[in-house]
């Protein structure tokens, strides 16, 4: 009998579910949904929601259909793994219902709060101990809840991030991690534990917060009735848990000192592995604790995000017409040549950016020429725009000390494009290695070691496999530093 892992990947535009065979390290079978990206509501300007239960509607049914179409007996799944939309909040009551909708990563209400908090707990102390500032993170948008919504407040008997929620919904038990608890700032990374000192600040009393424990680790069990709703057996653990960058990482094996991660999904992410707690000054990238951190042996990643990226694309997408698909995009704009005739985009149109100093840049098209410049210059500018975004954080976490050589990314998203990759690797002078993974499948992974299935990541990345190595062009090189700081040289009229 095989033996197969299950690994959940909760977007904020769509959720993915794949059975995983253990021993082979292969996919099985795999969906998606919804077809369409899932709706975000935003009731004001600079806000985002969204329905937790809309999220358990998606897992519910990508795990039926991943079941039915991959023939799976229900005895043969042995483990379940959770990759999740960071930075979410969710409250739920006693009867661990939904309080409201979930305020996610992209949503930038509580901004002033913690720059207000960040000034009146100084800057030694969030930077030595929180790595941060408390910007617009979980803890943040917990006191805003409270200023704002006190009936709402009064109500919540634990707080949680999305995949703790998800986790809630299978197990029944209320649970987070040291890693959760650090994406949403309320960890002390001096003393190992919860920050008194900001939830004393925020009014927040620590048993809002669920107990944590290490991404792998047994978080509960899945119940007789949902086991029932989803086909699968009861009792099933849940052995893995990260929020959706750690996972992506973890999903492409990168979990030493001087390891890096990329994507380029709805945000755009470069995530690095460090031995030290670093930070940076003005808190424009953002450190958390990894996935196999530990005491004694130490691993932190330090996060790069900028939020205009795939969302900018799609966009586009929308603004070229239905019937257009991302691959007729790309070859538009491949008919122009590098730099789109001038025409330069800064991308940073989707709430406020972290690299930008938790300002709200907006995006810009700049250097429009209406005799010269049409649908394939836009394309192209967009893209160039967004790499050229991912490399002014770049310059950031050079600027900490990170090693910034070779680059691992999924096949997906925006690096099907070879425009984007070109742009990528000769922009930032790197080596760039795609690999047939996703976050789905580093859950499932993720479960496998959590389980003891596995008994190390060497193990558990049998399988993994390099589709393709794109290394620097000295000719190109030359040419994309040029759009690079002309993009620089734009963003100083709104930076």
């Amino acid at each position: 009998m095989r033996t197969l892992l299950l690994g959940y990947d909760i977007g904020s535009s769509s959720v993915k579910t794949t059975l995983l065979d253990a021993e082979s390290g292969k996919v099985v079978t795999a969906a998606t949904l919804p077809k369409q990206e899932m709706p975000m509501a935003a009731p004001k300007k600079d806000w985002a929601e969204q329905d937790p239960e809309l999220w358990w509607k998606y897992v519910q049914e990508t795990t039926k259909a991943a079941t039915k179409n991959g023939n799976i007996k229900k005895e043969e799944v042995k483990a379940i793994g959770i990759s999740y939309q960071m930075h979410g909040l969710v409250m739920v009551d006693q009867a661990q219902k939904v309080i409201r909708p979930s305020i996610i990563w992209c949503d930038s209400r509580a901004v002033e709060i913690g720059n207000s908090a960040f000034n009146a707990l100084g800057a030694d102390y969030c930077l030595s101990h929180l790595l941060n500032s408390p910007g617009n993170f979980t803890a943040s948008k917990l006191k805003w809840v409270k200023e704002n919504e006190p009936e709402n407040f009064k109500r919540i008997h634990k707080i949680m991030l999305p995949g703790d929620y998800i986790a809630m919904k299978l197990t029944g038990e209320i649970s987070t991690t040291d890693s959760g608890l650090s994406e949403g700032i309320f960890w002390d990374f001096l003393e190992n534990g919860i920050a008194q000192p900001l939830l004393d600040h925020y009014g927040l009393d620590s048993s809002l917060l669920a107990n944590a424990g290490s991404s792998f680790s047994e978080q509960g069990r899945l119940s007789a009735s949902v086991a029932e709703a989803l086909g699968l057996a009861p009792g099933i653990p849940v052995t893995y848990r990260a929020g959706d960058q750690p996972n992506n990482a973890f999903s492409l094996n990168v979990l030493e000192k001087g390891e890096l991660a990329t994507t380029a999904g709805t945000s755009g992410t470069v995530y690095g592995v460090s031995e030290q707690p670093v930070f940076d000054p003005a808190s424009r990238v953002n450190t958390f604790v990894h996935v196999n951190h530990q005491i004694n042996q130490p691993r932190y990643g330090v996060l790069l995000c900028v939020n205009g990226t795939g969302i900018l694309n799609s966009w586009l997408k929308r603004l070229m017409g239905e019937r257009v698909e991302y691959d007729q995009m790309n070859e538009w704009a491949s008919e122009v040549p590098i730099g789109a005739d001038g025409l330069s985009f800064i991308p940073f149109g989707n709430g406020v950016e972290r690299i930008m100093e938790n300002k709200s840049v907006d995006a810009h098209l700049n250097g429009l020429n209406l005799l010269k410049h049409d649908k394939r210059h836009v394309l192209r500018a967009g893209q160039e725009g967004i790499v050229s975004a991912l490399t002014y954080g770049f310059d950031i976490m050079k600027g900490m000390g990170l090693n910034l050589n070779t680059v691992k990314a999924g096949r997906a998203n925006m690096f099907l494009s070879p425009i984007f990759r070109e742009a990528f690797v000769n922009m930032n002078q790197v080596v760039l290695e795609l690999y047939d993974t996703d976050g789905s499948q580093g859950a499932a992974r993720g479960a496998g070691i959590g389980a003891g299935i596995y008994q190390s990541p060497k193990e558990a990345f049998f399988g993994l496999e390099k589709l393709l190595e794109i290394h620097p062009d000295q000719g190109l090189s030359a040419q994309y530093q040029e759009v690079y700081a002309h993009w620089r040289k734009m963003l100083s009229l709104y930076h």
